[in-house]
């Protein structure tokens, strides 16, 4: 190889990484990034937001230097399981930060991409694109390796919220009835 030709880059994507939404915003789903994947945030997705869904309290500073050198907002919405008690204000925290457009693109992550991301994932799939019920566990079933966890999905199916957000925000993908409250 000529000293004037550039090496190939080569990223790899957080494990589990997919794209949850790629029309008029980028959403996307992952394990939790560790440095070898920091490039590919960088030069792949051009992140405005980080979502980390889980119950690690203490972020690795090289994490938020990364993130903070990059001008990526970072949000930490608690969760050890859906069993936790705060867990309907969790993701009412969560689909705040996805119903508004300015926070796009979004990375929302837990530690392994599997069942925290994966509820918060089915809430967007149910309620803001209207996916039914079977396709919902479908998903979460391939991205938890076929290990489903039967109170992630009986709390996806029964999630329910009041949410009030600001319509002029909401990205197109969702497709919400503004006559009740999300």
């Amino acid at each position: 190889m000529s000293s004037d030709k550039k090496k190939p880059s080569h990223f790899i994507p957080p494990l589990n990484f997919s794209p949850v939404i790629s029309t008029d915003v980028s959403l996307y789903r992952s394990g939790y990034p560790m440095p070898i994947n920091y490039p590919f945030i960088r030069d792949q997705l051009n992140l405005k937001t980080v979502i980390y869904i889980g119950d690690k309290k203490d972020t690795p500073a090289e994490y938020l230097d990364f993130l903070k050198d990059e001008k990526i907002k970072f949000y930490h919405i608690p969760m050890e399981s859906c069993r936790d008690i705060g867990i309907k204000e969790s993701m009412n925290d969560m689909l705040k930060l996805v119903l508004n457009f300015e926070n796009y693109p979004i990375l929302m992550h837990s530690n392994k991409g599997k069942h925290r991301v994966g509820v918060a994932v089915g809430i967007i799939r149910k309620f803001l694109q209207g996916w039914s019920t079977a396709g919902v566990y479908q998903e979460y079933g391939i991205f938890s390796g076929g290990l489903k966890d039967e109170a992630d999905l009986e709390f996806i199916t029964m999630f329910e919220s009041q949410l009030e957000v600001n319509k002029s925000k909401v990205p197109g993908f969702a497709q919400i009835n503004f006559e009740k409250k999300v």
